[in-house]
């Protein structure tokens, strides 16, 4: 199973767009342009690095930069079964799991940044990195602190961030160490975000909150607030605004979806930081990868198919028999289309003309669209049958076409 997820503030750097900006999916860079009023591309590609570091550039950017590299990776047919962000990143979650539209998202992620701004004026905190203490021993420091400190972000097993005021930082850093810390860092941001000091953000959040609608996520996403999927719409919006206040639980959420069955684990948005959370916190073997980059992308459309025909050996080995065929389905509701090249190859079903030669389809070959998005392959065989009619309407998931492979090993991808 393939999980999907999205870094949160902090990640970014200047120019993290540039190597998007010919790719078809840049064009979301526009849309979000429009719904917020701000100049994502200048963002994305000229403003420098202090001034992106401002938490309501930050936040923008970094959403929408996951969401442009989230409709490249759908583009190629590659869909998850499961998603987690971090912190802001839940934002970018919830929209690649239909949860959230993409304009909406952009709205809320707009207002949070402009709100968490605005709170962290109010107040002069900041946050630390605890390395090397368990997750009681953290909470204990912060507590034997006696002030304004609390748990932020619960990273991985020895990783811990904690946040508040700076004199209250210095004295739970000092208990941190009497209890084994083995180092004690901090880092410049502009408040003590997951922690009471958010609570003014709030009630703007939440206005915005009350603004949009949401929809049951699918794939479920994993909650930053109590690291649990939450299929009620109704839901959402009080877990966006209790993440504010409450730290995110990111080690028990990378264990919610590694129980649930996910072994890739695929960080979509600038940097590799959550990779490398995932390859410390799940103490099993798994696959962790970043996708920041067009290049990266290409590395994603191997490992996808290396992990296919792996999953298929497995299943051959265990089940006794060989699977040779394979089916592809789309990846959005619509109208459906077939790329005119395959009508003659492959006919429908509903016809019993033969069908007059086979085709051979590679890793991220297109297939036809559902509605306006393209249905890609993720994985290779020469085409067998087209499911479904022109112009039929087909919905996520559907079985739109199937593919056979040689022996049930899956063909080498053509080149694009």
């Amino acid at each position: 199973m393939l999980a999907f997820t999205f870094p949160g503030q902090g990640s970014q750097r200047h120019a993290m767009g540039s190597s998007w900006v010919h790719h078809p999916s840049f064009d979301l860079v526009d849309q979000a342009s429009k719904a917020s009023g701000r100049d994502v591309a200048h963002m994305l590609l000229e403003m420098d690095q202090e001034t992106l570091t401002n938490t309501e550039n930050a936040q923008l950017a970094t959403f929408v930069l996951s969401l442009v590299i989230l409709d490249a990776t759908e583009r190629l047919g590659i869909t998850p079964t499961m998603c987690a962000g971090h912190s802001l990143g839940e934002y970018s979650a919830l929209v690649a799991s239909g949860a959230l539209s993409f304009e909406d998202g952009v709205r809320l992620v707009t207002e949070r940044g402009l709100a968490m701004r605005e709170a962290a004026d109010k107040s002069s905190g900041t946050m630390m990195a605890i390395l090397g203490l368990d997750d009681d021993s953290a909470e204990a420091a912060c507590m034997r602190a006696e002030g304004d400190v609390w748990i932020a972000n619960f990273n991985a097993p020895g990783q811990v961030v904690i946040a508040g005021a700076p004199d209250d930082l210095a004295r739970a850093a000092e208990v941190a160490r009497e209890l084994g810390a083995k180092r004690v860092m901090s880092f410049p941001v502009g408040g003590a975000f997951h922690t009471p000091y958010m609570a003014p953000a709030r009630d703007r959040l939440r206005q915005a909150l009350s603004e949009v609608s949401f929809r049951e996520p699918d794939p479920p996403v994993v909650a930053n607030v109590d690291a649990r999927t939450h299929a009620d719409p109704a839901e959402w919006p009080g877990l966006l605004s209790a993440q504010l206040c409450s730290p995110v639980r990111w080690h028990q959420s990378l264990d919610t979806l590694y129980e649930s069955g996910a072994r890739t684990f695929v960080e979509l948005g600038a940097g590799a930081v959550l990779t490398g959370l995932a390859k410390r916190s799940i103490r099993a073997e798994i696959t962790a990868l970043n996708v920041a980059t067009p290049e990266e992308l290409e590395a994603l459309v191997d490992v996808i198919a290396g992990t296919e025909a792996a999953s298929v050996r497995e299943l051959e080995r265990t089940a006794g028999f060989v699977m040779a065929e394979r089916l592809i389905v789309a990846p959005a509701t619509g109208p459906f289309r077939l790329v005119p090249e395959f009508v003659d190859a492959a006919p429908t079903l509903s016809t019993t003309e033969t069908r007059r030669e086979n085709i051979a389809v590679g890793v991220g070959d297109l297939v036809g669209w559902a509605g306006e998005t393209e249905i890609r392959s993720p994985f290779a065989g020469e085409l067998q049958g087209i499911i479904v009619l022109a112009g039929e309407r087909v919905v996520t998931g559907q079985p739109v076409a199937w593919l056979r492979t040689a022996d049930g090993q899956p063909m080498a991808s053509k080149e694009s």
